[in-house]
């Protein structure tokens, strides 16, 4: 039984008119001014169906201009698959994600640099030095294999939360380009049950990270059937330029058939048009070229439609993802991943500010809300990530697990029968007939059922809020709750076979 999400009414920006004129508009661009393309495999896989390719050279670098035929594009996106299966060791925990079908899943992500603490002191008054209170203070570290393994035992516990997309980069002093996407796999597969997704550091790493997942899922068919693990590939970098390592991944990931997601993430302001219809026409195009890719490299390739638009801050141009816009641009990229009746990986649930508070909350649940009711099948970026997508904090996650509980229940569907409201009648009608006009009796069994949302589990009461207290308290308690592990056997296996994993990961 896969996890269920939560199934949506789509909220919709966008009138079907205006998909239509947005999806011509993406298929123009990429006709004229079309991709420039660095990567000599994806020119050729293209103009061998049909394309029109120009040799170029952009600075030292040898590029081609690929302009691709709508009808390229939209044959490619017909043969995608529209379910797609993200398997998980726990089966219970796999996703099932329809393009049709407005069920929402979350997930973490971006493999922020930096991991932030929280800390409780005391502090006194000095007005009045009889008074004490205690207070959280913040400590940035640097991401390790350690705080990676400690996010994975995070997400198995936190109910919320449905997949792990690594959201912690490993810096250890022994982690190296060549060993790093064996070691990071391990340390998330080994330390929850559910989906991992991440991109890849390096190529030559694909076959052996690939192995090691064959081996944990029980082999290779069950591995074809429960595929335990997914790829990112940011193959195109905005705007509308094919990047020659990652395009690369995504062909050889694509031969293969293993689930990936093409994502793109352009800047409104910078690398993207600042109005809505204009970021939503290019993105769709950017996302749209890269599924047609791993179609025409292998037909059947499961994929996701990836959506990542932000806009771009006018004082720094550093990306912003706490301004409407964000929400916009999403929003409107579900819309346009249903049209194609296409999975659809979304963003929401990030912050600007570098630590938990009141801002933190205000942007986190704006655009958990507005883009959990545009009903992507799996929102990523939904846990802990703070100051953009630099820092990760652990602390942010299980305040992001209860508020996306809240969301949840917000958005589920009211459930309306004659016998609901027969019942309601009735009860109106009782308690009208008599002298205190209370409903209380009635209270308990709805509170039962469940059907009531609980109170929340971070209230503070009196002059002092103590949210983030008592969310620190509930993240070491999480933390002390025991891990899933691999079992040893399979764990001896994978060290055998799989080179360049760390001894000291058998402990992770």
């Amino acid at each position: 039984m896969p996890r269920q999400g939560i199934l949506v009414e789509p909220y919709q920006r966008l009138k079907l008119e205006h998909v239509e004129q947005i999806h011509r508009a993406s298929l123009a661009i990429l006709a004229d001014p079309g991709v420039l393309c660095f990567n000599r495999n994806a020119a050729d896989i293209f103009g061998d169906h049909g394309a029109e390719v120009l040799p170029m050279r952009q600075g030292s670098a040898d590029c081609w201009l690929l302009k691709i035929p709508g009808k390229i594009i939209t044959d490619a996106v017909q043969a995608a698959p529209k379910v797609v299966k993200l398997g998980a060791r726990d089966e219970n925990n796999c996703l099932i994600l329809d393009g049709q079908e407005p069920r929402v899943h979350f997930a973490s992500g971006s493999e922020a640099n930096n991991w932030l603490d929280v800390d409780v002191e005391t502090f006194i008054s000095k007005r009045e030095p009889g008074y004490e209170v205690k207070f959280p203070v913040f400590r940035v570290q640097k991401g390790t294999v350690d705080r990676l393994a400690k996010a994975a035992r995070m997400c198995e516990h936190l109910d919320s939360w449905d997949s792990f997309l690594r959201p912690v980069n490993i810096q250890d002093d022994d982690i190296t380009d060549d060993n790093k996407d064996v070691n990071k796999f391990f340390a998330s597969l080994n330390n929850t049950t559910k989906h991992v997704m991440s991109g890849l550091t390096e190529l030559s790493q694909l076959d052996n990270v690939v192995k090691m997942s064959r081996i944990i899922a029980g082999g290779e068919d069950r591995f074809k059937e429960n595929p335990i693990i997914s790829f990112i590939t940011c193959v195109v970098k905005s705007p509308l330029q094919f990047v020659d390592d990652t395009t690369q991944t995504a062909i050889e990931i694509a031969r293969r058939n293993i689930p990936l997601v093409i994502s793109s993430s352009p800047q409104g302001g910078s690398t993207a048009p600042i109005r809505e219809e204009g970021m939503v026409a290019q993105i769709n195009a950017e996302i749209l070229v890269g599924v047609a890719l791993t179609q025409l490299v292998n037909k059947g390739t499961p994929v996701l439609y990836g959506s990542v638009p932000v806009r771009a801050r006018m004082d720094d141009l550093y990306d912003s993802y706490g301004v409407p816009e964000f929400n916009q641009y999403n929003i409107d990229c579900v819309q346009m991943a249903r049209y194609y009746g296409l999975p659809c990986y979304s963003t929401g649930g990030v912050s600007d500010v570098k630590v938990p508070g009141i801002q933190a909350s205000v942007e986190r649940l704006f655009s958990h809300i507005l883009v959990t009711l545009a009903g992507p099948q799996y929102i990523h970026y939904a846990f802990g990530l703070l100051e953009r997508t630099n820092t990760f904090c652990p602390v942010q996650a299980v305040l992001d697990n209860a508020h996306i509980s809240m969301v949840k229940r917000f958005v589920r569907q009211p459930i309306v029968t004659a016998d609901r409201i027969s019942e309601s009648l009735e009860q109106v009608r009782r308690v009208m007939g008599t002298s205190h006009k209370l409903y209380i009796r009635f209270v308990r069994s709805a509170l039962r059922s469940g059907e009531i949302t609980p109170p929340y589990p971070f209230e503070s009461k009196d002059m002092v809020d103590e949210t983030l207290l008592r969310a620190q308290q509930q993240m070491e308690e999480v933390l002390l709750l025991p891990p899933r592990h691999i079992d040893k056997v399979t764990i001896d296996r994978v060290f055998q076979q799989v080179p360049g994993l760390l001894t000291r990961m058998m402990n992770y």
